[in-house]
């Protein structure tokens, strides 16, 4: 059975879709190659240390006797098939929270493409630059979808790094084959069966297995479809399709009635310009500073700021006082962490542990400093003021009173990172060197930064991806 030819491709979305990723060039701006082979330095660099966290340990032992393959998975020194070693790569990646954020599909996106993109690169012999034009398809799509179900899809629980993350996925791979675009809808399909995962599983270690059976999940639907496989053509936006599913019964009047929406999020997948505006430039990404959900980044940038300017320390502080918007203190739902997975989704622990030391960083992420008694003695401190509004049109302002009565205070419409206040190169670079020195001697790590620089000329990827296929060592 073919694709109903009575379906119009400009008002079906997953025609639309598998359209556009058959036959959009890939004559990008260089801005856009540039940004994309950003986020590649950027999702190699946080899924090293990840390799070693025990989400990522377990799966790999798993999957381990699944069947081997030519992908690498990070910190394994044998190579896996495909599908598996995405999953592994995927998990590693979100494994910290240290990766980034895209806007328009609310999700960690880079930790779902990249990972499918590269394994899959792998087996099919493919080139880097074949491998950064994926990423900015697979990206756009993630966000055009994003655009479809958000900002409700995720408002309401659902972690769309792992169900729009399949569909990215699927996309991304689904150019990276060639697949046309009967094929190419057909793969987005699919992948929507795949499409699942709770934000209830935050603080847990099943959060960051979310982006690996996302990114698992796009190589598996497009090599159903290129196989032969067929789906249904409604399961985007249909009577029983991702929109009314994964946002509510009510979702035509949350449509019809939403005003001045963030990111794009219209609650319509734009089928007549699916190449326009090219969300990869017009949004850009929330590169992380901290490695923790990323809610809590704009109260950490204001607080840290107000903390260098005035000069105060934590003995001097009567009280800090968050205001922003309800769905940042939803996201971080531990307010007396137990562990280091808990403690990614706590405010409390994020400016507490800033108050104190003036920086977050990867160090405080370990069992022994989540429960440090004084940290945890600040959180009484901490009063948060959620307000019922859309991200957008909601600044966090951050209000610190010291005991002897005075008041700092600072607004953050975006944390530091994000399209508004960019990092450079050589920031990108600094943070990359930060998570893997550690885990790499000097010649693996030159080398795997000489394959990052020149990898949109590679005709082989396994020249970069050679440097993940190993034991990584421990730090001291």
């Amino acid at each position: 059975m073919g694709v109903d030819p009575n379906l119009n491709p400009n008002r079906n979305p997953l025609q639309a879709y598998g359209h556009w990723l058959a036959e959009t060039s890939d004559a990008w701006p260089d801005v856009a190659r540039h940004s994309a082979w950003r986020e590649l330095i950027d999702q190699i660099g946080v899924t090293i240390p990840g390799a070693l966290e025990p989400a990522t340990s377990i799966a790999a032992s798993v999957v381990s006797t699944w069947g081997e393959g030519p992908s690498a998975a990070a910190g394994q020194s044998h190579r896996l098939a495909a599908p598996w070693a995405a999953l592994v790569n995927g998990t590693a990646g979100h494994a910290l929270d240290f990766d980034d954020n895209f806007d328009p599909s609310k999700s960690h996106a880079t930790t779902v493409l990249y990972p499918s993109i590269l394994a899959l690169a792998e087996e099919e012999r493919a080139s880097g630059a074949a491998c950064i034009d994926a990423y900015i398809c697979g990206l756009q799509i993630i966000g055009k979808v994003g655009q479809g179900v958000n900002p409700y899809h995720r408002d309401r629980g659902w972690h769309a790094t792992a169900t729009l993350g399949a569909v990215g996925a699927a996309a991304a791979c689904a150019r990276l084959i060639g697949l046309d675009s009967e094929r190419a809808s057909y793969a987005l399909s699919l992948s929507t069966s795949m499409a699942a995962g709770f934000m209830s599983q935050f603080g847990t270690m099943a959060k960051p297995l979310h982006a690996g059976l996302a990114a698992k999940a796009g190589i598996m639907a497009t090599c159903f479809a290129r196989a032969g496989l067929n789906a249904g053509m409604n399961t985007l936006d249909g009577v029983n399709g991702m929109n009314r599913l994964m946002v509510g019964p009510d979702y035509e009047h949350l449509r019809d009635t939403l005003k001045n929406p963030d990111h794009g999020h219209s609650l319509t997948f734009d089928t007549g310009s699916v190449g326009e505006p090219l969300l990869i430039t017009e949004h850009a990404f929330r590169v992380k500073r901290f490695p923790n959900c990323g809610a809590s980044h704009r109260a950490l940038d204001g607080l840290l700021i107000l903390r260098e300017e005035h000069g105060f320390g934590a003995s001097d502080v009567a009280s800090v006082d968050v205001t922003l918007p309800q769905v940042h203190v939803n996201n971080l739902m531990y307010h007396d962490p137990q562990d280091p997975l808990q403690a990614k989704f706590s405010f409390e622990y994020a400016l507490g542990t800033a108050l104190l030391t003036g920086d977050f960083h990867l160090g405080d992420f370990t069992p022994e400093a989540v429960m440090r008694p004084e940290v945890r003695a600040l959180y009484p401190l901490i009063h948060l003021h959620g307000v019922d509004a859309l991200e957008g049109a909601c600044p966090t302002e951050v209000k610190i009173t010291l005991k002897g009565g005075q008041i700092f205070e600072t607004v953050r419409t975006m944390p530091l990172g994000s399209k508004f206040a960019p990092f450079s190169d050589e920031q990108y670079w600094a943070k990359f060197d930060r998570c893997a020195e550690p885990y790499l001697g000097d010649d693996d790590l030159q080398g795997l930064k000489t394959a990052l620089v020149n990898f949109q000329t590679l005709d082989d990827i396994t020249r970069m991806t050679s440097y993940l296929a190993q034991t990584f060592r421990k730090p001291t």
